[in-house]
């Protein structure tokens, strides 16, 4: 499946991905200890919703679009960091991982920021030049390894590809291994499409191979059946979230379950532990 960001900006995906996002780092940050911050697929970090590329798909109304709509105010966190990119009530602008992470910066943490394509890397730099991230242009899983352990004693690491190539999956999981063996104790988000539950059913069970004891795995069904051949929904795969992060975890998946839900479907998040 090819995902590229600009195509499907603040679509369901990315509300889910980045309010998750947001209250792990949050959780995260109930200790003073700095955080490093690292984005393997980083993206432009920011995206026109009036583009062509977004337009083409139009997904950003059954995303962003619906949570602003939405008075639930578990979302308010959310769509104060889709705001503060924007001008007026209607958001315009889509800020990618990349924009959320340096909006919860503190001034002990660090934000690391990967790019291999240069053109997106370029925007990129521009994107975030008010920021104080550090911006690279590798190969993802080579800067992913290359950063273990963290110069700050805790981190999180964003892992969030276009699924592109068809080994993408493969070279995460290969990597995770490694990295784990590096970096044990740190947290690290993956995020995936969902196309069909039988591709998505054999790479739990190769994650699961590798014995790592703490991973969550989240999924989001948009549609009460499967849709055979479209995208079905995304998840995320978290390794060690916190406890303050798990624990107000089900109040925020059921408000984003809800105001996501295709017209007559329920749709479902589901959460699991992967690990021993």
């Amino acid at each position: 499946m090819n995902y590229r960001h600009s195509f499907h900006a603040g679509n369901s995906a990315d509300v889910v991905k980045h309010s998750l996002l947001i209250a792990l780092v949050r959780a995260l940050q109930q200790k003073p200890g700095a955080l490093t911050l690292i984005d393997t697929h980083a993206g432009c970090g920011l995206y026109d919703l009036d583009g062509d590329d977004s337009q083409r798909t139009g997904e950003s109304t059954q995303g962003v679009l619906r949570a602003f709509a939405d008075p639930n105010p578990l979302l308010d966190d959310y769509r104060a960091a889709v705001q503060a990119v924007n001008i007026g009530a209607e958001p315009r602008l889509y800020p990618g991982s990349p924009r959320f992470l340096a909006q919860l910066l503190r001034p002990q943490d660090l934000l690391i920021l990967n790019e291999k394509h240069p053109r997106d890397a370029y925007t990129l730099r521009g994107v975030m030049r008010d920021t104080a991230a550090a911006v690279h242009e590798r190969d993802a899983y080579e800067l992913w390894l290359a950063m273990l352990p963290t110069r700050t004693a805790r981190g999180v690491v964003v892992v969030d590809p276009p699924y592109e190539q068809t080994d993408e999956r493969a070279r995460i999981t290969a990597t995770l291994a490694a990295a784990h063996r590096k970096w044990a104790h740190g947290v690290t988000v993956i995020w995936y499409p969902l196309k069909d539950r039988a591709t998505h059913t054999r790479w739990k069970e190769q994650l699961r191979k590798l014995r790592i004891p703490k991973v969550m795995g989240v999924e989001h069904w948009l549609y009460d059946d499967d849709q055979p051949g479209i995208y079905n929904g995304a998840g995320l795969f978290i390794v060690n979230p916190p406890y303050a992060f798990t624990q107000a975890l089900p109040p925020l998946l059921e408000a984003l379950r809800a105001v996501l839900a295709p017209e007559e479907h329920r749709g479902e998040i589901t959460t699991e532990w992967l690990g021993d």
